[in-house]
């Protein structure tokens, strides 16, 4: 089976308007899903219409995408539902309740504004796996959509789901411990200009929490200019009001990072272990087992450890990790990053259900954020660094780096931990490392990249 050419580890992604993020293969791409969707109608014994549903984030080119795949969707006899601005997993929830026969996300998550994405969940609300993706390209290329011909009647169309963002607000304090609230909890909440800049406050609030906002003021060109990728924001605003934990979302809201009441930055990794710790003194960690990916610190895996638990690694990305999970009936993981899985609760990474899981653990245990991140875990020193390039080229053809990675890995023995990649969604190459001494393993870093640097110039 060929590789696949547009599909990366999420979805399609690149700049909007230029392929292959047009309107063009928005419309077409409406009717391969819509196609491939009929399968799950005839194997649940239905006549009826496919349905879609479609979300997207607050990016200006949300508008000419959504408008392309709800034609495509149409004009191949399907019924479109489409959300409006809902976060990633807000969409994936959705089609699961109205029984849809997909979701379709428009978003490019942490990526600047005049990138976008298409994601694709199916009816059960997981991602789409790599060999159907694969079957959508196919059909882009061919022409057997191009032979389907509906008219009359049997032509499409779509609604409005104005309910959708309360409908994913209730599912969201669904997840929240019925016994507790957060009366007397101030939190910060940054949506990032995203996809949850309406509904993120309004799940803590109605919990009863204290909420003061940032990035809710989306214009379509200022997506991703505060909340997770600046988290900064967050930490001075914490500290500024004295609330008791800092919420920053990503542009789709799938992944969060927190900060403390001092404004300390707590990423996925030490989240994963505080929330790994509090399941396995319940018992409701599956087979006491976190599913991470091979990014994760290894002072999460020590932790996990000392606690009578495991780590198991996947590749990198939400989908590598979300598979591993349901195929070995595993409960909880995520990504350094941010993505946090709560399989008990959602099919996707959310970023809204993991802080409230924090919450929960803050609530019950009365005590500051920081004392219990600090006891949570120790982090081994990583560095992570990355580079653009003007083309990717397969890590096995680059024999110079690939000489580089080699000493280094020698160098760190049984002592560190090197992971070097390309970015599932940018030619960026990726070189993380850990070690016992920060500089040595920064300089290792450096090394790496510049083998690259001088091999693809040259």
């Amino acid at each position: 089976m060929s590789e696949r050419q547009l599909f990366g580890t999420d979805g399609i992604r690149g700049v909007a308007n230029v392929h292959p993020m047009t309107p063009e293969l928005a419309l077409r791409l409406g009717r391969a899903i819509t196609f491939v969707a009929r399968r799950h109608v005839k194997k649940i014994g239905g006549g009826r219409q496919v349905r879609v549903v479609i979300g997207k984030d607050t990016r200006l080119s949300g508008y000419m995408l959504e408008t392309a795949l709800a034609a495509g969707i149409c004009a191949m006899g399907g019924r479109v539902m489409l959300c409006g601005p809902l976060p990633t997993p807000g969409v994936a929830n959705i089609a699961v309740s109205m029984r849809a026969d997909a979701g379709v996300v428009i978003s490019a998550s942490h990526n600047p504004y005049d990138d976008n994405g298409i994601k694709l969940f199916g009816p059960d609300g997981f991602k789409l796996d790599d060999a159907l993706e694969q079957e959508i390209e196919q059909l882009l290329e061919g022409d057997a959509l191009d032979r389907v011909k509906v008219t009359g009647s049997a032509v499409g169309s779509a609604m409005r789901v104005d309910d959708a963002q309360g409908r994913y607000v209730v599912y969201c304090k669904s997840t929240f411990p019925n016994r507790l609230s957060l009366d007397g909890v101030r939190v910060v909440v940054d949506a990032a200009h995203g996809a949850a800049y309406k509904v993120a406050p309004a799940v803590f609030e109605e919990l009863g929490a204290r909420v003061d906002r940032l990035g809710v003021k989306p214009n379509g060109t200022n997506i991703n200019k505060s909340g997770a990728l600046h988290p900064s924001a967050v930490a001075q605003e914490v500290k500024k009001r004295g609330a008791h934990l800092g919420i920053a979302l990503d542009g789709d809201a799938d992944r969060v990072i927190v900060v403390d009441e001092r404004g300390q930055e707590i990423d996925g990794d030490a989240i994963m272990a505080l929330c790994a710790g509090r399941k396995l003194e319940a018992r409701t960690l599956a087979k006491k087992t976190v599913v991470a990916t091979v990014m994760s610190n290894l002072g999460l895996e020590r932790a996990l450890a000392r606690r009578g638990g495991k780590l198991l690694r996947t590749p990198v990305g939400d989908r590598y990790v979300v598979d591993r999970m349901r195929k070995g009936g595993f409960n909880f993981g995520g990504e350094q990053s941010g993505h946090l899985i709560f399989l008990d609760h959602a099919t996707t990474g959310d970023g809204i259900v993991a802080a409230l899981q924090l919450l929960a653990l803050l609530v019950e245990s009365g005590r500051p954020m920081s004392e219990l991140a600090a006891a949570a875990m120790e982090r081994v020193p990583q560095v992570l660094q990355s580079e653009r390039f003007p083309e990717r080229r397969p890590l096995e053809q680059l024999e110079r780096t690939s000489r580089t990675i080699a000493l280094v890995e020698r160098a760190l023995g049984n002592n560190g931990r090197i992971v070097v990649r390309w970015s599932g969604t940018e030619p960026k190459l990726r070189v993380m490392i850990e070690g016992e001494d920060e500089k040595r393993i920064a300089a290792h870093a450096k090394e790496i990249l510049d083998a690259a640097r001088r091999e693809l110039a040259g």
